[in-house]
């Protein structure tokens, strides 16, 4: 199975806590494959300066498990049509959240979060409640 990682399940891995149990288990799957979008990387190091963690180990376990996609222009402009709709039923849906959602429809795989914005979306691996 393919999976693309949202940043929350990244920081829930990261910290270690309990919400990151199911994402691990996936990861222990040698036959799931992983992927983190670039923008992601954005999250992710806004993460690390804000609580005081070291980006660039975050960075080499995001490397050492998933493959690292770029974020195309059509997928950007996918992503505004996708938020627009999105926003009628799910209030504050960020952009960046339907990039993740634009990828997922393009390459027919899961996303994995722990999200609100995504729990009652299809495809998605839900990390749950702590």
């Amino acid at each position: 199975m393919i999976f693309i990682v949202d940043t929350y399940a990244w920081i829930e891995y990261i910290k270690g806590s309990k919400k990151a149990t199911i994402f691990k288990n996936l990861l222990d799957d040698q036959k799931n494959k992983f992927i983190t979008l670039e923008c992601c990387l954005s999250e992710l190091f806004g993460f690390c300066l804000k609580d005081n963690h070291n980006f660039q180990e975050a960075y080499e376990l995001i490397k050492g498990n998933s493959v690292i996609f770029p974020v195309m222009a059509k997928n950007w402009m996918e992503a505004a049509k996708i938020r627009f709709e999105l926003r009628k039923k799910i209030a504050h849906f960020g952009l960046i959240d339907a990039i993740l959602v634009s990828k997922q429809k393009e390459l027919k795989c899961k996303i994995i979060s722990g999200d609100p914005h995504f729990k009652t979306l299809k495809n998605i691996v839900y990390l749950g409640e702590e």
